[in-house]
Order: structure tokens, then sequence, then C-alpha cells
């Protein structure tokens, strides 16, 4: 990654956090998964439902990984273009600049030429490789007045700062194509890995498809009865707090939401904002490195929801997990974000009761689904923006 970011220890679920190697991880699971999906299961038959459910899941997390990986990338190189642009045209002033300083020094050497003072002297300056080199010659100096030194010296410095800023700008433009080459990378890594589940499912039959889908509803199911549980244990939290609380103290906001006085109700609008917005999202489709209106990624529809509300967001999941306080699972407020996996992949809007607003994957669309979707291991943290 370009950006530079907070070190953390590995681990896994709620309490996992992210390091460094992640990426390098993420990109080997990436080729192995890919060779397992196309290898042949043992024995030489067909793959089991439970195994293309199983293959297929991991590809979608592959794609989505990777379409972090093209945000990012895709960001950087927004950044890095507006930095060549700037650059070039900083030079293009520079040179402007010291042309004109070339000039002033072109006409004093032709005047010193008419009245036959040191017109070779001053012709060697032009003529020399840097300032330095003439300012060796100390005996040409002592013939220069003080308006004639300070013109080779505004010259000297003009041309040692231009050249700089040259270097600056071809290495600006290095870093730009091979952002531009992340880029290029990270979109065909999504297209292959969409295209693997789509030939995958493919191959299944009718009644293939039909167990699969009862397979995701169980799954479902159980998503639900988690959620069920988490919505028991904050309205139990948020009645202690109701009955602990002072007399004259402003009341709790929202479901899950313990904050009060003047910072809390802040915090509360805010987040509000970003529910409100994500609310409008719903039914709007997953496309990898859409950041909207009219169709969303993960961090891009948490991005898009947060602005709503009035707070900058970075836009992948690697970066909005840095941003704001991590808070524990049991203490999620609505309007935090809940990421998932150990690669930091994906990442949801917390509504209380166990639920989210997210954008699932290719194919999906935006939608409330329990933030135990793909099981409670999946949940890498829970992060407060505001």
């Amino acid at each position: 990654m370009a950006s530079h970011r907070k070190s953390r220890p590995a681990g896994t679920g709620v309490a996992g956090l992210r390091t460094p190697a992640l990426a390098t991880a993420a990109l080997t699971s990436v080729a192995l998964l890919t060779q397992s999906a196309e290898a042949a299961p043992p024995g030489g038959g067909r793959p089991s439902v439970e195994e293309v459910e199983k293959k297929v899941d991991d590809l979608y997390r592959q794609a989505e990984s990777a379409t972090e990986k093209y945000d990012e990338a895709k960001e950087r190189t927004a950044r890095q273009r507006g930095r060549v642009a700037a650059l070039l045209d900083d030079v293009a002033q520079r040179t402007d600049r010291l042309n004109k300083a070339r000039e002033k020094l072109g006409s004093f050497a032709a005047a010193q030429y008419r009245t036959g003072t040191s017109a070779s002297d001053t012709a060697t300056f032009l003529l020399a490789d840097t300032p330095q080199d003439y300012f060796d010659q100390s005996q040409l100096m002592s013939r220069l007045t003080e308006h004639q030194k300070r013109m080779v010296d505004d010259y000297g410095a003009q041309m040692s700062s231009t050249l700089r800023k040259r270097r600056e700008a071809t290495r600006s433009l290095e870093t730009l194509t091979a952002s531009q080459g992340d880029i290029r990378t990270a979109k065909a890594t999504v297209q292959k890995k969409l295209a693997d589940a789509r030939e995958l499912l493919s191959r299944l039959t009718a009644e293939e498809k039909a167990r699969l889908a009862a397979a995701e509803r169980e799954k479902q199911q159980e998503a639900a009865r988690r959620a069920a549980e988490l919505a028991k244990q904050e309205a139990a939290r948020r009645a202690a707090q109701q009955d602990t609380a002072p007399s004259g103290t402003p009341g709790t906001s929202g479901s899950g939401s313990g904050s009060t006085g003047t910072a809390g109700s802040s915090a509360s609008a805010k987040a509000g904002k970003a529910l409100a917005f994500a609310r409008a999202q719903i039914g709007k489709p997953y496309v990898w490195g859409a950041t909207g209106p009219g169709s969303y990624d993960c961090s891009g529809l948490t991005q898009a929801a947060w602005r709503a509300a009035g707070v900058a967001l970075p836009r992948t999941t690697y970066d909005q997990v840095d941003t704001g306080t991590t808070v524990p699972l049991s203490q999620a407020q609505p309007g935090d974000l809940v990421f998932f996996y150990d690669d930091i992949s994906h990442v949801g809007l917390y509504i209380g009761d166990g639920m989210m607003i997210h954008a699932p994957k290719p194919g999906a669309y935006v939608r409330e689904e329990s933030i135990y979707y793909d099981g409670e291991s999946a949940i890498h943290s829970v992060v407060r923006p505001a």
C-alpha cells in the first residue's frame, strides 16, 4: 500500500486486527483459491453444492478485496495526477522566468560587447555548466557591479530550482504510471474472480440451485437469530442506563445509543443523517468501484453516508477502519462502521439491534441485513467515526 497506516497485531474475529502482511497474504490466497476453484474435487466427480457454495463465497470475497485495492489505487492515482499537473504547471512557470532572466543576462552581455568590457567573461557565464563554475572565477566577480551580481545570483537560483522541480515532476510521473498499473491489475483480478464465480454457478442443475438457495436461507435465519440476541442485550443496556441516569440527565437517542449531553447529541445527530442517507440507497445495486449515486460498493456506501452527515471518510475499508474510535461490538451504536474479515475487505453501517445497511457483493443490492450474515467470526471490529 502506498499510504501509511497504524500497525496492529494479527488476530481474528472482533478482536482481530490487521497487519502489514495481510496485503501479501491476500494476494497469495487469491492465487491459491483461484487454483482450488478451478481444480476438480477429490475423486474426479462433480463438486458438491456445499463445495460450490464455499468456492463462490470465497471468490466473491476475493473480488471484494480486489475491489478495495482497486479503489485505493484509483484514489492514489487521482491524487498523483493532480500533483503531476501542479508540478508541470510550476515547472512551466519557472522555465518562463528562467528564460526571462537569461534574456536579461543576454542583453547585459550584448551591452558589454558594444562597449568592449568583459564580453568574453559574460559569454563564459552563459555557457558554463553551473553558476558555481562561473563564480569560481573570482577575477570576474570583482568586475561585476552589485546590480549585475544580483542578476547572476537570481539566474543561478532559478536554474537550480527549476532543475529540482523537473526531477520531482519526473518522479511523480513514474509514480503515476505505477499507480495506473495497479488499477489495471486490480480491475483484472476483480473481473476474473466474478467470471469464475459465474462459471461455477452456471454448472449447477436446477435441483442444486434450489439446495443452494435453501442453504442461504438457513444461514440468514441463523444470522437473524444472533441479531435478535444482540437486540435484547442492547435493550437491557438501555434500560439499565435509564434506571441509573440522574434526574434531569438528557435521555438516550436511538437504538444502542448511550450518549448524553451536547457532544453526544451532536454525534447522534450526525449518525442519524448518515443512516437516513444509507436507508435512501436501499435497493441500489452493488457495483465494484462505485461511489454513487446510482450504485455503490461497500466502502463507497459508508463514505457517501457519512459525507452526507458532514464527516469525511477515506475511500477504502483499509483506511476507514483507522478513522474514528474502535469500540467493542457490545457497545455498538447506530451509525458505527462494522468491518469484516481479517483482511478488512468489507464494511457496513450499523443501525442497531444487530442489523446493518451494506452493499453486500456483486449481483446483490444495498439492503438491511444482520451483522452475523457470514457468522460471528467474520466480524473484525467496530469503529465510531464521530
